[in-house]
């Protein structure tokens, strides 16, 4: 008898080891980077439309922390879609900021006016210790911007109901993640007060199938991958299917000395006596203002010279490996408001390409954005003023 209890003793102790409670976790001015990448096709009443790759970007820090374990989360979204043809880089779509609490079980309260995040009240944990193999079940909602396109003003939202399984412990990058399956599906019919909307999505169906790799250590989210299908059949009888694969990486997010850094830069760009080159500090990062990397009107083609001036930036880029950088093109006042955008926009992407090429960045470590001739810098009724208000500005961002 008393053999028995030992072994049910050593038992009890056994499965306790691989037991393992489940909570999100916060320290108050934490900072952390979330990257996500989407791989998707497009279908437009059945047949393909197109492929698209869209990166997320989402920083992120620990604004307050709460008596119960709650945490006020601070939250910085950049979308961007890929943009192809001479050139292969992101190019800026949307921003977003958000701010939300969410305990210590995953459950968000949010003011209903932000857009993002888009998947909420996933991972929902409930009190128990998980052991491998051990299922639950919640429910959580997706939120989506249809703005553009539908005119819809208020966020989208319908509900998930999601069903988690632990699969127990697996090494990725060199550490010991707790790997949770996630599956959710999507039945949802819209209220009928879209009506109001000229185009209003009436029915959404779909799902999408998860592996969460959860750091049990920092009570967060390590990376996740994932599989989903979404269709939305739309009021004027047309239908939109987006499939697809998804993946993400939080990484933690160094402070960024911006004095000290714009003043390296400052020092570098004097001993290169490059002219016109201005270095600036903002909440956003240190910026490199290349007024004389100039292109010709009408024009986003780079000389041999211009490429010697960039070569300069190539090496400082080199001396911040782990930093994004935003390329923001401007044009000078010629030609038709939209003309003027997308040649800031190509004058953009053709910088961010040279930097690829070269090394200093990796293509899903930079974006692009234009602003036309939005803002100026000189005045652009003399030559002298349109030359150099057709400018690049570099912003090496704080992740």
């Amino acid at each position: 008898m008393r053999k028995f209890f030992i072994i049910l003793s050593l038992f009890i102790i056994s499965v306790s080891l691989y037991a393992e409670v489940f909570r999100y976790k916060y320290n108050q001015g934490e900072k952390y980077k979330i990257v996500s990448v989407v791989d998707e096709s497009v279908y437009i009443d059945g047949i393909f439309s197109h492929k698209a790759r869209i990166l997320n970007k989402i920083s992120v820090e620990v604004a307050d922390v709460f008596d119960d374990g709650s945490g006020e989360i601070e939250a910085n979204y950049s979308t961007s879609e890929e943009r192809t043809g001479n050139v292969q880089v992101y190019a800026l779509s949307q921003e977003y900021y958000s701010t939300f609490i969410r305990d210590e079980t995953g459950k968000i309260s949010i003011d209903p006016g932000f857009f993002m995040p888009v998947v909420r009240n996933v991972p929902l944990f409930d009190n128990r210790d998980y052991k491998p193999g051990d299922i639950w079940s919640s429910e959580g909602y997706e939120v989506h911007d249809l703005r553009n396109g539908y005119g819809i003003k208020e966020a989208f939202s319908y509900p998930v109901k999601v069903k988690y399984k632990y699969l127990g412990k697996e090494e990725r990058d060199g550490a010991l993640y707790d790997i949770i399956s996630i599956f959710y599906s999507i039945s949802y019919r819209t209220p009928d007060y879209f009506s109001r909307y000229p185009l209003y999505p009436i029915r959404v169906t779909g799902y999408s199938d998860q592996t969460l790799y959860w750091d049990n250590e920092t009570g967060r989210p390590y990376a996740y991958e994932e599989e989903f299908n979404i269709q939305f059949s739309v009021s004027n009888g047309s239908s939109y299917e987006f499939t697809g694969t998804a993946w993400a990486n939080v990484t933690e997010s160094e402070l960024m000395d911006k004095h000290r850094i714009a003043g390296n830069i400052e020092a570098r760009l004097e001993k290169e006596r490059l002219e016109n080159a201005v270095v600036s500090i903002d909440e956003n990062g240190v910026t490199i203002t290349l007024g004389s990397i100039n292109f010709g009107a009408d024009s986003s083609a780079l000389s041999y010279a211009e490429k010697k001036k960039l070569d300069i930036v190539v090496d400082i880029l080199k001396n911040y490996p782990e930093r994004d950088v935003v390329i923001t093109g401007h044009t000078a006042l010629a030609g038709t408001a939209e003309g003027r955008l997308e040649l800031s926009k190509q004058r953009a992407a053709i910088v961010a390409q040279y930097f690829i090429e070269k090394g200093a960045k990796r293509s899903d470590q930079l974006i692009i954005t234009g602003k036309g001739a939005s803002d100026p810098v000189s005045d652009n009724s003399t030559i002298e003023g349109m030359a150099r208000n057709r400018r690049v500005e570099i912003t090496i961002i704080e992740n």
